[in-house]
């Protein structure tokens, strides 16, 4: 669409039209933003096999809506809440003892509660790649922070026994580097927590 066009049109009571207008249109300028610049991203990785996440950043109440704006612009939703997936961060990995405590905690959890869900890992280094690996239960390895040399050495490393997903520091500036190192996903935050609204407007004719 361009400057000026009619992105859709209403009928109804002018009075119930007009009394809910800034709601409406608060959350649609949200919404395009969000599938604006994820579009906008995709189209910068199309031509390699990489796949654009959101995560769980997303404003109280609108997870759902925001999720789904990220989706209609060719984005890929992470998980919705804690129930889909178990994923193990830094904290997370501190507190059990390491990785390879942490995941063996995990694998037993959904044995014990017979679920069925994947399990991802936060690696900072080639080393803790190299432990998620040996445990034989990760399902997506994230690495975080880590720099596009780093990144083409654990691609390399894990050579597809599981999905890798780059985090942390990423931009539309580097996005396409971080993609040329061959992981399978990139997450990125800014799709739902700072993302710029599209100026919409409401015109009575």
């Amino acid at each position: 669409m361009a400057k000026g066009d009619a992105a859709f049109e209403v009928t109804g009571n002018a009075r119930a039209i007009l009394s809910g207008e800034r709601l409406v249109l608060n959350c649609i300028q949200r919404m395009s933003g969000i599938a604006t610049k994820t579009h906008s991203l995709c189209e910068l990785i199309k031509d390699t096999h990489t796949q654009l996440l959101d995560t769980r950043k997303t404003t109280p109440n609108f997870r759902l809506a925001e999720k789904w704006a990220v989706a209609i612009g060719g984005g890929r939703n992470h998980r919705f809440a804690l129930y889909d997936m178990i994923m193990l961060k830094d904290n997370h990995l501190d507190v059990s003892g390491g990785i390879t405590k942490a995941v063996g905690l995990a694998v037993q959890y959904l044995k014990d509660h017979q679920k069925n869900l994947l399990i991802e890992v936060e690696t900072r280094n080639l080393a803790e790649v190299k432990e998620a690996l040996t445990t034989h239960a990760v399902d997506v390895i994230m690495l975080d922070n880590m720099s596009p040399a780093m990144m083409k050495e654990a691609v390399a490393m894990v050579n597809g026994q599981c999905k890798t997903e780059a985090s942390g520091g990423i931009t539309e500036s580097n996005l396409k580097e971080v993609a040329q190192c061959g992981v399978d996903y990139i997450s990125i935050g800014a799709l739902t927590h700072s993302v710029k609204s599209l100026d919409l407007s409401l015109k009575v004719f």
